[in-house]
């Protein structure tokens, strides 16, 4: 396991609450990625080698994108995805399915917080990001839900929490 003065974690939203819902092509996703990429390289620069990302749809996916463009140019980067259950993919249609087992093949380290859907699951999945991580790195868009819940938490539990206003 990454020590936790290495590690970042990821939290953001769906594409339901994303402007642009999952039309990655939008302006405003396309700048949102590059943002996410700015701040890894800064990351980078600051000492951070390892990410956590909880591998759901919308900014998860761009996250864990921008990490393993990341690892192209620095190798000793590490991506862990945090997977709440082992399921977790099983309702997402088969483009989104393909995505993550994608992600996953390339992550460097595989962690299933729970074997089986639970309604605390996905709770439990980032708080288990945050207990492993010195920095989170969220895309907030100011409404309440699973992110909002995870920058609480951050906070509350000491991290530096770093926020990308979407």
């Amino acid at each position: 396991m990454a020590e936790r003065e290495i590690s970042c974690c990821f939290s953001g939203h769906r594409p339901v609450r994303l402007p642009w819902g999952a039309n990655e092509r939008d302006a405003r996703c396309t700048e949102l990625k590059k943002q996410i990429g700015e701040k890894l390289e800064a990351f980078y620069e600051r000492g951070y080698r390892h990410f956590l990302c909880g591998m759901a749809i919308g900014c998860d996916m761009y996250f864990a994108d921008e990490v393993l463009k990341l690892r192209e140019r620095h190798p000793d980067v590490t991506l862990e995805a945090a997977v709440p259950c082992d399921n977790q993919a099983e309702r997402w249609n088969k483009g989104q399915q393909a995505r993550y087992r994608d992600l996953l093949s390339r992550c460097d380290v595989v962690s299933y917080v729970s074997h089986s859907y639970s309604p605390g699951c996905m709770l439990k999945r980032n708080e288990y990001m945050i207990d492993r991580s010195s920095l989170l790195l969220a895309c907030f868009a100011g409404t309440s839900g699973g992110t909002m819940k995870t920058i609480l938490y951050a906070q509350r539990s000491g991290i530096e929490t770093e926020i990308l206003e979407i």
